[in-house]
């Protein structure tokens, strides 16, 4: 009789412990210098301060939990070896959220953490750190009429767009990335889908894909597409909300990185500003440069938003995007970086160090790898002096409560 009591005495301590991968925060079997997030020590913690005392963490914190809401309770996120439910994770986000109702000190901020939560750590780029560039919803002037005025127009999601998930044909390729494809009409092949050259010389083009609106300029629509949604002033004086709606699923490249390898702007002057600038200086060479990105963004109309990947609105300074294939979607998360003071646009070697809680909302094509987070900025003048000159290094962290 004793002996199976024994047993269950010795099992019970190891589910405490996280030994034996009882219910949330089970391990996973993987190399561990294959994993994006190192679990940290109490005593490699950092010290938790929130630079904007915590203002609008609320409101994206409520926003994450929708999205836990929405999905299977079962369903399991990655902490680096470590894995969580999604039913943890909302007991994780309510317990943070209500302690930070008590609008607590520091010191009791970072008691709290050690008491309460494990932190992960970005093992970041080679050297350990993290690069955050920033991203914001611009508003640029437009029509829901072609003219002289808006030429230019933002299709919606292209009618012969397919979308190929290869995993419903072999459990080998569960995980790829699904692919993005059309059928040619003479060889009825499955080709890839038309890159950005090919769509911007397709007369026919807006036969595949209904404009959702026509700008006045065509810099204006290549930003737009890398913000992934806006806000566009119509010519009528209302305002149109628009949305990501999907890509061609070319692979991303920077053109002001091919800016800077063609000598055309140096390096420490870049910015989104200074892509703009070129690209209205140079507007004959505007498709040698603009068809190096191949990528290519579809929109759709809407209200609210701008929203990220797991479907719900970002809050400026509170969301990050980050590669969701590595970090737990809507995941509490702490950075250190820099940022001008708000409301004044200050030059980047003047920027003050600042520490925020965020929550991990969304993705981008260029945000790869551990080493990379865009901060959401907000619109507005300062959202997009800020987003535009944004390159700052700095630490990427990950707080769950502990099982």
């Amino acid at each position: 009789m004793n002996k199976p009591r024994s047993w269950l005495m010795i099992w019970v301590v190891f589910c405490l412990l996280g030994l034996a991968g009882c219910g949330s925060g089970k391990k996973v079997k993987t190399d561990p210098a294959q994993m994006p997030m190192k679990r940290l020590s109490v005593r490699e913690y950092p010290r938790f301060f929130d630079s904007l005392e915590f203002k609008d963490l609320d409101a994206s914190i409520r926003q994450s939990l929708v999205y836990f809401n929405r999905v299977p309770a079962a369903r399991t996120y990655g902490y680096g070896r470590d894995r969580y439910d999604a039913a943890h994770m909302i007991r994780s986000l309510e317990t943070f959220q209500s302690f930070l109702s008590e609008n607590p000190s520091p010191s009791r901020l970072n008691r709290f953490i050690r008491d309460r939560y494990i932190v992960y750590r970005s093992v970041g780029r080679k050297g350990g750190e993290v690069l955050f560039t920033g991203y914001f919803e611009p508003t640029y002037r437009g029509s829901m009429d072609k003219g002289p005025d808006f030429p230019y127009p933002v299709y919606s999601k292209p009618g012969d767009l397919l979308q190929i998930d290869l995993s419903k044909f072999s459990d080998k390729y569960k995980g790829h990335k699904r692919l993005m494809a059309r059928v040619d009409n003479g060889t009825r092949q499955v080709l890839p889908y038309y890159t950005r050259e090919e769509i911007n010389e397709a007369p026919d083009f807006p036969d595949r894909a209904d404009p959702v609106v026509w700008l006045a300029s065509r810099v204006d629509r290549f930003f737009l597409e890398i913000q992934g949604s806006g806000r566009v002033a119509l010519d009528d004086g209302s305002v149109l909300r628009v949305h990501y709606g999907g890509t061609n699923g070319n692979a991303y490249s920077s053109i002001g990185k091919y800016l800077i390898e063609q000598n055309e702007v140096a390096r420490e002057d870049m910015s989104m500003q200074a892509i703009r600038e070129w690209l209205e200086d140079n507007p004959h060479r505007m498709d040698e440069v603009l068809h190096t990105n191949e990528s290519f963004v579809f929109f759709k109309s809407g209200t609210g938003g701008p929203f990220g990947n797991i479907g719900v609105a970002v809050t400026p300074l509170r969301s990050i995007a980050t590669d969701t294939k590595l970090f737990p979607r809507g995941g509490l998360a702490f950075v250190e970086t820099a940022l001008p003071e708000p409301g004044r646009e200050q030059p980047k070697e003047s920027w003050d160090r600042a520490s925020l809680f965020v929550m991990n909302q969304d993705t981008g094509g260029a945000i790869k790898g551990p080493g990379r987070v865009d901060l959401f900025c907000g619109n507005g003048d300062w959202a997009a002096f800020t987003a535009g000159h944004m390159t700052a290094y700095g630490q990427l962290y990950f707080l769950v409560l502990k099982p």
